[in-house]
């Protein structure tokens, strides 16, 4: 089903706003003049390619990566741009660069950038030992903090403090993969302010409350099963590997009592959700055109003013915090370099799934309604699942959400299951890899950064596949209607 052109134009102006959603995921859409119909598949090849690159380049040649992953991106973002602009001219390869970078990269970048500084000048200080009781509380707050503050700003809040309190144990992976799972993606689910897919709907008149009357089954079905799989596997691994006995091997001070350093962060926090909101509801039609490509007087505001957060958190938050957090930049020029490759690459993938029928992917959106035109929510649920996965979320959801029909207050009543299943699907499967969300990543790198051994890109999906991708199984035949 492929959306009318003005539908298209609005699109993409919600999804500059869905991308500064708390728990952003990038937005990645195309400029609107791009026709999906007439792509075909060998467009998407750039797009796989950086996928793979991000996938094998750290198993096979993990040196090299580490040091030019920034110039590997941007040769298969060339490798997408200097074919289109032969083939479509100079103009329209610009026009479509310029949409990705200003309406859909820059907004990302800025928001992703705001709250890793901000949420990196909060050091909780006192006797965290990374018992599997005290990480198991703290995936429990993440998650529920999620929905309030999105995952990309609970993940920010309190991966440092969870790494911290596990520097003394061998065993630490397992710990990020399920913090990944949990407060990075599965804790969203619950309001519009906890993923962009959520913002998204609520921006096309999905109520406020509806997600939360509607996921809150699936969602504590999945989280409550994955925080006890994780405190029984912890506890294994404590007990059984002897690290309850080397629990006083901390390598980190521990100090008096229990303190949070940076506290001024946290109100600078609370003005970064504000303004997300602000984006999505202040409408004052005013608009700035740049190549085709509309800048909203909201989200000028909006990112102006979460660069001076930003810059205002560097300045007021005391040093020692930073110091206390090991706070350094590589993991936030990964994620912005990395990113700006993805976003680039992907601009003819979202435009042949917004073809709809006349696309390359026409069996994708086929395959999510039965003989008689019904929707199944099983199918949809999958589909959005999947493409999620691999592609952002936000314009996936909306792609499946126009496919339903593109009506809240139909999909809100007669529509509720398929529209759950939808929700469920781009949030929860999210989760699926590193690039699912852009927490996902981010989390890695920071991860990585302490010293923790991440699994590769395909090891990491042994994790999820393991674990998620049963779990969503059986989340189908409990919650979704299937034939």
């Amino acid at each position: 089903m492929q959306a009318p052109q003005h539908a298209v134009h609005r699109v993409h102006r919600l999804q500059s706003c869905a991308v500064a959603a708390c728990t952003l995921a990038p937005g990645l859409a195309g400029a609107a003049d791009l026709d999906g119909a007439a792509l075909s598949l060998a467009w998407a090849i750039p797009f796989a390619g950086i996928l793979l690159s991000i996938a094998l380049w750290p198993l096979v040649a993990p040196i090299f990566w580490h040091r030019h992953f920034g110039k590997i991106a941007a040769a298969w973002g060339l490798t997408f741009f200097i074919p289109f602009a032969v083939q479509f001219g100079a103009h329209a390869a610009v026009v479509n660069g310029v949409h990705a970078l200003l309406a859909e990269y820059v907004p990302f970048i800025i928001l992703l950038g705001a709250l890793y500084v901000v949420a990196g000048g909060i050091c909780v200080r006192g006797n965290l030992h990374g018992s599997p009781g005290l990480n198991t509380g703290i995936l429990t707050l993440g998650t529920v903090l999620a929905s309030i503050m999105g995952t990309t700003g609970a993940a920010m809040l309190l991966i440092r403090p969870l790494l911290r309190a596990n520097d003394n144990r061998k065993h630490v992976t397992h710990v990020v993969v399920f913090f990944i799972f949990l407060v990075a993606n599965a804790g969203g689910s619950l309001t519009p302010l906890g993923d962009p897919p959520l913002f998204l709907g609520f921006l096309k008149g999905v109520s406020f409350f509806w997600t939360m009357e509607h996921l809150y089954r699936p969602m504590l079905f999945l989280c409550v099963i994955l925080l006890v799989l994780f405190f029984i596997i912890d506890t294994v691994l404590y007990r059984v590997a002897g690290e309850e006995r080397d629990a006083r091997l901390d390598p980190t001070p521990d100090t008096p009592g229990f303190s949070i350093e940076g506290k001024r962060n946290f109100l600078l926090l609370a003005a970064i959700v504000g303004l997300v909101l602000m984006s999505g509801l202040w409408k004052p039609g005013v608009s700035f055109d740049i190549l085709g490509t509309p800048v909203e007087l909201q989200n000028l505001v909006r990112d102006g003013a979460l660069v001076a957060i930003a810059l205002l958190s560097l300045a007021i938050t005391p040093a020692t915090a930073r110091a206390g957090n090991e706070y350094n930049w590589a993991p936030i020029a990964e994620v912005a370099k990395l990113f700006a490759g993805i976003f680039l690459t992907i601009i003819p993938v979202i435009a042949m799934l917004k073809a709809g029928t006349s696309g390359a992917f026409a069996s994708v959106i086929r395959v999510v309604s039965d003989s008689n035109g019904q929707p199944i929510d099983g199918m949809y649920f999958w589909a959005t699942g999947i493409l999620s996965s691999f592609l952002d979320n936000a314009p996936t959801y909306l792609v499946f959400f126009n496919t339903a029909g593109g009506d809240a207050a139909t999909l809100m009543t007669a529509g509720a299951s398929t529209l759950a299943a939808i929700s469920a699907g781009a949030v929860f499967m999210g989760a699926n890899t590193y690039i699912g969300n852009a927490p996902n990543l981010m989390v890695k790198a920071i991860a990585e950064d302490r010293g923790v051994r991440m699994p590769s890109f395909f090891g990491y999906m042994a994790w999820s596949c393991g674990i998620l991708v049963p779990l969503f199984v059986i989340m189908t035949f409990i919650f979704f209607r299937i034939p």
